[in-house]
């Protein structure tokens, strides 16, 4: 049995950690993140959830609190977004090196300066590198299942690491989309308690987080590298594990009449829906053009990638963000980097759009489809465009 119902998805993800059964939420409200801890501070008040909800000072306490709740053992969970996630940015390292699991949902905003609060995936990039699993949802429905797929990938003790859930800030945070929730007894066959392996006990007194010399940091990075690439494959299996049991598939790049498309339009976050009707009104022209989505941004999947590019000519990369003074997109150059041993790959264009919320409407995609494939054809003295720059 499941309950499709119309609600926020702000809601929807509090709703997603209560059918989790989520120990310990600790939060710092900032826009537009703040329903989704509103509506968990509601429902451990009304006794619904039965959690310890932490209020605190910053986002960087959040995280603090965080990696505490998750070295005792508790199934723990936060929210943030933008200059929030930028402020915990120094604690971030901690639960990925330290292998403690928990789930974040990031609602992407872009960072200051100047100051908005608007939608992009500036700091979906800015935390690349602090060795969280990244997960980049285009709806609703895919929020509440992936929060629920990241508690299972999180506490699986092969990997043992956290996850970040990433969200359109706005564009998805405060819209009402119809949404299929399972029922509590299928998530509770789906997601087992969580048994971490190490837990603190006072009784057994441990140091953790330790000075490390130079003779061991390089093996501990090393180390840390070794299990978030190795966590593809669990990543993987719950995916798989998940669509069985709720109909619902997840891939690491998805596809969209890109099969034997000679160009493909790389997107990456809910913009990718709209995306889709501009190829679909392309193809209905007899544009030869097809689409795929990135759905996991870290661990990075180099042969998914490889494997749906392979046969096209011209591939045209979507950032939402800007890399000051170097290629331009972030996930561009990564996307060149994976392609840049294969013997055959395709012209690949960077584009810069939707920073700070502007919007790009199906007519701004046909544009820059269009451009792309004039670029790849004659070339551009630039290494990337922006796309919509008021001159």
């Amino acid at each position: 049995m499941t309950t499709r119902v119309g609600v926020e998805v702000s809601i929807a993800i509090a709703d997603a950690v209560k059918l989790s059964n989520a120990d310990v939420v600790a939060a710092y409200p900032i826009t537009p993140q703040t329903h989704i801890v509103e509506h968990l501070a509601e429902l451990v008040a009304n006794g619904e959830l039965d959690a310890e909800y932490i209020p605190v000072e910053s986002e960087h306490s959040a995280m603090s609190a965080c990696v505490g709740a998750a070295a005792a053992g508790a199934r723990t969970f936060t929210a943030t977004a933008g200059q929030g996630l930028e402020l915990m940015h120094e604690v971030l390292y901690i639960p990925s090196a330290m292998q403690l699991p928990m789930v974040m949902a990031v609602a992407n905003r872009a960072l200051s300066s100047p100051l908005s609060v608007w939608g992009d995936h500036s700091d979906l990039v800015a935390v690349r590198d602090t060795g969280w699993i990244q997960i980049v949802v285009e709806n609703g429905q895919q929020a509440v299942d992936n929060v629920i797929c990241g508690f299972r990938i999180a506490e699986d003790k092969r990997v043992l690491l956290p996850v970040m859930v990433h969200l359109d800030g706005f564009y998805l945070t405060h819209v009402i989309e119809p949404i299929t929730f399972p029922e509590q007894i299928d998530v509770d066959k789906f997601l087992p308690p969580n048994s971490y392996p190490f837990p603190l006990n006072p009784d057994k007194p441990v140091a953790m987080g330790d000075f490390g010399p130079p003779f061991i940091y390089t093996e501990a990075k090393w180390m840390q590298e070794v299990n978030l690439r190795a966590s593809r494959k669990v990543i993987l299996e719950c995916w798989n594990k998940f669509g069985k049991a709720f109909g619902r598939q997840y891939l690491p790049v998805e596809k969209y009449h890109s099969d034997g498309a000679s160009v493909l339009l790389l997107t990456m976050g809910c913009f990718s829906e709209t995306a889709m009707v501009a190829i679909d009104e392309l193809k209905a022209k007899g544009n030869d053009i097809g689409q795929i989505r990135l759905r996991l941004w870290r661990p990075f999947p180099f042969e998914e990638l490889r494997q749906a590019v392979k046969d096209a000519d011209v591939l045209i990369v979507l950032d939402r963000a800007i890399s000051f003074g170097g290629p331009g997109g972030v996930v561009a150059s990564e996307v060149k980097a994976a392609l840049y041993e294969q013997d055959k790959k395709p012209k690949v264009v960077s584009f810069v759009a939707g920073l700070g919320g502007r919007d790009i409407t199906v007519s701004g995609f046909k544009e820059i489809i269009q451009r792309g494939i004039e670029i790849a054809r004659t070339g551009s003295e630039n290494e990337y465009e922006i796309y919509g720059v008021r001159e």
